[in-house]
């Protein structure tokens, strides 16, 4: 298991944990819950956010927040 934002571009993971309660709301209502899959499409530069597709919705998240979401890669 890793954190969120150690995926590679178009690398695909199942969602396990979150490790703080304090996720932002937007992402629970946009399916990021644990057992949801979800995929790396787009990595910015430096700290910017990441681009990634969870079940059929499309959302950036900031680097740190990632940080918080541990995933269970899919082989």
């Amino acid at each position: 298991m890793i954190s969120l934002d150690r995926l590679k571009k178009y690398q695909s993971a199942v969602i396990d944990r979150f490790e703080t309660d304090k996720l932002p709301m937007k992402l629970i209502e946009m399916g990021c819950i644990p057992g949801n899959e979800i995929t790396l499409l787009h990595q910015a530069p430096f700290k910017g956010p990441i681009y990634l597709k969870v079940d059929q919705s499309y959302l950036a998240i900031y680097k740190e927040t990632a940080k918080n979401i541990i995933v269970r890669l899919i082989s």
